[in-house]
């Protein structure tokens, strides 16, 4: 018997539709944008964007790179984050105005931070004890931190991920 294929929609800040799974690569096995989900000594690492404020480092899939490897650089190039151990979470699809973007979530945990000259489009790392429960209404926080995305995939990561080191 197949498991039973879970998929959230919802809008996102700028009212886009949204659909989320956690399943293998359900709408594209080759994304083109990736986003991760970091820790660093227990805290979440994320980097402040010196437009949309504070969010997990992500990106732009660049020719001739795999997500995963974009993501891995990704983290390096906004944190200065090295990436220990990384793992795929899930996917999500946004039907924009501007055209469709499909997005691979990972979870990283990073080993060290490496003090960098740049931080490319950021301001570089911020670690975090914890994400606040009301993110959607903070003026700190990207509007790639107030949809539901963020929501399902931290409750995806407590349960699957955190200490399930493959």
């Amino acid at each position: 018997m197949k498991a039973v294929e879970i998929m959230y929609r919802f809008t996102d800040y700028y009212c886009n539709e949204v659909t989320l799974s956690f399943d293998d690569h359900p709408f594209s096995r080759n994304p083109k944008h990736v986003w991760v989900i970091c820790q660093y000594h227990n805290k979440w690492l994320l980097t402040k964007h010196k437009e949309r404020g504070l969010e997990f480092p992500g990106g732009k899939v660049e020719e001739n790179e795999t997500a995963r490897e974009a993501a891995v650089r990704e983290v390096k190039e906004e944190t200065g984050g090295v990436v220990e151990f990384i793992q795929y979470v899930g996917q999500y699809i946004v039907a924009g105005k501007g055209g469709t973007i499909v997005k691979n979530v990972y979870f990283a945990e990073i080993a060290e931070l490496v003090v960098q000259h740049t931080y490319y489009e950021t301001e570089g790392p911020i670690r975090l004890a914890c994400i606040p429960w009301n993110v959607r209404h903070n003026k700190q926080y990207s509007f790639v931190m107030k949809d539901d995305v963020l929501k399902h995939c931290m409750e995806y990561i407590k349960k699957e991920c955190q200490g399930n080191r493959q």
